[in-house]
């Protein structure tokens, strides 16, 4: 099994910085995706960027630009620096892993690998 752990959330003001981190145990983090999703009360968990083993990333259009996901391959590690955060930012984050030699996929559904989350609030 693969067991995933956040941390790194909590309150900051508009336009404030959070780095977010994200550590997988007990599988390798060869050919592997991991990402980052999103999810306010009532809706489904958005994407909000994904890395895969080999360097590759990818952005969702409303956090290009204030967001960078880079990782660790030798620790299994994710981070997630947030600059320029909005109150629309606010939610709680969560890590994704799944086995992939394709490109990541930004549907949820996708992902079998889960972290608790951790909560990333922004005030206006």
């Amino acid at each position: 099994q693969v067991q995933l752990v956040e941390s790194g959330g909590g309150s900051v003001q508009a336009g404030g910085s959070l780095r977010l981190s994200c550590v997988a145990s007990g599988e390798s983090y060869s050919r592997a995706c991991m990402a980052w999703f999103r999810q306010v009360p009532g809706k489904g968990r958005e994407w909000v960027a994904s890395r895969r083993s080999d360097g590759t990333t990818g952005y969702a259009e409303s956090v290009k630009g204030r967001f960078t996901i880079s990782g660790d391959n030798a620790k299994n590690a994710l981070n997630l620096q947030m600059n320029s955060l909005k109150p629309e930012d606010t939610a709680l984050f969560y890590c994704a892993r799944r086995s992939s030699t394709q490109a990541c996929s930004s549907n949820s559904g996708w992902y079998p690998y889960w972290g608790q989350g951790t909560q990333v609030t922004v005030s206006a």
